[in-house]
């Protein structure tokens, strides 16, 4: 009898994680779940179904208690790393986050290591769209291997960074880097935190839904069970996206929302001024395809989570839909809908609340500076909209994207770190070598060792700059790599540095 092959999963109770187990629950037969997440009382009720299976077993805990997470990965085959600390939470607690975060990660890593299967358990390392962080028009098309620039306070952002480079460096045979966009269905759909007037009108995300995102989880652990799954896949970093059809503008989304409800004029309930127009995250992707390929988990569109937010509304719904078609109805509308709003962007954290407050630093870093606030105007029907979404501006990665990997040289080295600000201090490198360290000067003069792979398939360079300070002004005038996501999107005047404290 063929032995059943262990599939651990961190997070087991969040939105990707129970969607992920939904999936696997019926491939029994060819995997046993060990699924781990906090000892809470949410964890209990979400995962008290799943105690009773036969080939299931759960486990309560932390992540950063060593031994039992050595436990728990010593027998696992693939470990699908999908527990995090996220935003807006996150960014309150920056210290935490990165033991939780990069903590967790390590300790997985470490525990692999120490069973003597580092060439054998499949690591899957779920990263974030958040990792590059503000990409507004008219840079809004990226891939890997772009420039990671996590956004001002998003702590998140920087702990995935921290964690993904540990990840890639790790020496595993079997790792993957999975980096998530925006989760799309019920949980998005209740969102009430002050940051989604973080997230800019003219913002674009490739979203995906949560029953894909378990989809291709899933799809992943049996195709590699299976022996389908190529060997070519592993030690790479991919995005996570829906496609075409689940692409779209932030307005975009408001318009078709709030259009189903019967408000056809969006300045009836949306103030411009009460969103951010740079520092949040979102991109379309280039390469998300590459995913899809290998697995073909997508079956969503963007319709999914509109639906999602009318199931939330419930009863809602009719009401608003007869009160819009009455004369005056949808200024009476808008009216309400905007009182709720600004209730929550007054709230610590709000926009609002920044302006309010006079607070320089975070006006600063969510619109540019004071004069950029007070120039928005305060209707939607007079905003001047960005319109060429098509238009690609593919992002140049400093080398010969053409030439085969197997003959990338020092050479070709030397010059990807010249075009990011720095300089290549090795002698020598075996031709074709993607894992092998090397040693790297930034444009700071900070010295510290990296491979290939990590720089150029991953977008990361300098570790020391990525954990002292949000220093982009000053980076985009050294690294020309860097630049292409900073010149376009601020005006010379705009930034200052940020230094990142880690102290809850």
């Amino acid at each position: 009898m063929v032995k059943k092959k262990r599939v651990m999963i961190t997070g087991a109770a969040g939105n990707m994680g129970g969607e992920t187990l939904k999936f696997l629950r019926n491939d029994l037969a060819k995997c046993e779940l060990l699924l781990f997440d906090l000892d809470n009382s949410t964890s209990r009720q979400k995962l008290k179904e799943y105690e009773r299976l036969s080939g299931v077993k759960v486990v309560y805990g932390d992540l950063l208690d060593c031994d039992l997470v050595y436990e728990c990965v010593k027998d696992a085959d693939i470990v699908l790393h999908i527990a995090a600390f996220v935003s807006p939470a996150a960014d309150e607690f920056p210290e935490r986050t990165m033991q939780i975060n990069n903590g967790s990660a390590k300790n997985i890593v470490d525990s692999i290591k120490k069973s003597d299967r580092a060439h054998v358990t499949r690591f899957v390392n779920i990263g974030t769209i958040a990792e590059t962080g503000d990409r507004m028009p008219p840079i809004h098309w990226g891939r890997v291997g772009d420039p990671l620039k996590p956004s001002v306070y998003d702590y998140y952002a920087v702990s995935k960074i921290a964690a993904e480079r540990m990840v890639i460096e790790s020496g595993l045979s079997y790792w993957v880097s999975l980096r998530q966009t925006g989760i799309m269905g019920p949980a998005m759909s209740k969102i009430e935190d002050p940051i989604m007037f973080h997230n800019c009108l003219e913002n674009v995300l490739e979203y995906i839904s949560d029953r894909d995102s378990g989809r291709l989880m899933r799809n992943l652990c049996i195709s590699d069970i299976d022996g389908e799954l190529n060997e070519g896949f592993w030690q790479h970093i991919y995005n996570i996206g829906g496609g075409e059809s689940c692409r779209v503008s932030t307005l975009e989304m408001y318009q078709v929302l709030y259009g189903k409800l019967g408000l056809t004029n969006l300045d009836y309930v949306i103030d411009p001024k009460w969103y951010a127009t740079r520092n949040f995250h979102g991109q379309y992707y280039l390469d998300s395809d590459k995913l899809e390929d290998y697995f073909h988990f997508r079956r969503d569109s963007i319709d999914y989570f509109y639906q999602s937010y009318l199931d939330n509304l419930g009863a809602l719904v009719p009401v608003a839909k007869i009160i819009t078609k009455l004369p005056g109805g949808q200024k009476l509308m808008g009216a309400m809908i905007k009182r709720t709003m600004k209730k929550r962007a007054v709230k610590e954290r709000g926009t609002i609340r920044f302006i309010e407050e006079n607070d320089i630093e975070k006006i600063d870093a969510y619109w540019g500076s004071k004069n950029n606030w007070e120039a928005i105007p305060t209707k939607v029907s007079e905003m001047k909209k960005f319109a060429d979404w098509d238009k690609v501006i593919k992002l140049d990665h400093g080398y010969d994207e053409n030439k085969p990997t197997s003959q990338l040289n020092l050479e070709d080295i030397k010059g990807a770190a010249k075009f990011r600000g720095g300089e290549c201090l090795s002698t020598d490198m075996e031709t074709g070598n993607w894992a092998g360290k090397l040693d790297f000067k930034c444009a700071f003069d900070h010295t510290f060792t990296a491979s290939p792979k990590l720089m150029l398939e991953g977008g990361h360079f300098c570790p020391q700059c990525e954990l002292e300070s949000w220093n982009y002004k000053e980076r985009a005038k050294h690294e020309p790599f860097f630049a292409q996501v900073w010149n376009p999107i601020q005006s010379k005047a705009d930034g200052r540095e940020y230094m990142k404290s880690y102290q809850n």
